[in-house]
C-alpha cells in the first residue's frame, strides 16, 4: 500500500507521486506517516521532509506551510520547497554563511526575526543535501 504525496508551492508542483512513507516536521515535532494514517491537518515547519519510495529515501527542504493527511492522500501547501538532489551544495553553503554574517549587523527585533528565519531556511537547505537518511 502507498500514499499519494503532493507538495505544492504558490508557483509550482514540487512532488506528485506515490510514496511508502514520509517523515515530516510539524510545528509541534516530527511525525512519521505510513499508509492508513489518521486524518490530520497540521502546520509544517521550515525543515527537511524525508520520503521513502520502496527502499530508497529522498529529501525535500520545506519552507513552512500546511499539510493535510486524509485517506492515504498527503497534500502539502508550502511557501517554497526544493528537492535535496536539486540544491547546489556550494551555493547553499554560501547563502548559509551570508545569513550568519548578517546576524552580526542586526539593529532591531524585526531584523533579528528576519535574520533568524534566513538562517533557518539556509540551514534547512544544507540539511536536505547532507541528511542522514534511515536505512
Amino acid at each position: 500500500m502507498t500514499l499519494n504525496l503532493r507538495v505544492l508551492t504558490p508557483t509550482r508542483v514540487v512532488w506528485d507521486s506515490q510514496v511508502k512513507e514520509i517523515i515530516l516536521s510539524t510545528n509541534s515535532g516530527k511525525i512519521g506517516i505510513l499508509p492508513n494514517h489518521a486524518s490530520l491537518v497540521t502546520a509544517v515547519d521550515i525543515a527537511v521532509m524525508k520520503i521513502r519510495i520502496n527502499e530508497k529515501w529522498s529529501t525535500i527542504a520545506l519552507m513552512g506551510g500546511f499539510a493535510k493527511i486524509e485517506q492515504n492522500q498527503i497534500i502539502l501547501w508550502v511557501n517554497d520547497a526544493e528537492k535535496g538532489v536539486d540544491i547546489d551544495p556550494q551555493e547553499a553553503q554560501e547563502v548559509f554563511q551570508q545569513a550568519k554574517a548578517n546576524a552580526n549587523r542586526v539593529l532591531g527585533k524585526r531584523q533579528k526575526i528576519e535574520v533568524d528565519l534566513a538562517i533557518k531556511r539556509a540551514r534547512t537547505r544544507l540539511e536536505a543535501i547532507n541528511a542522514v537518511l534511515p536505512n
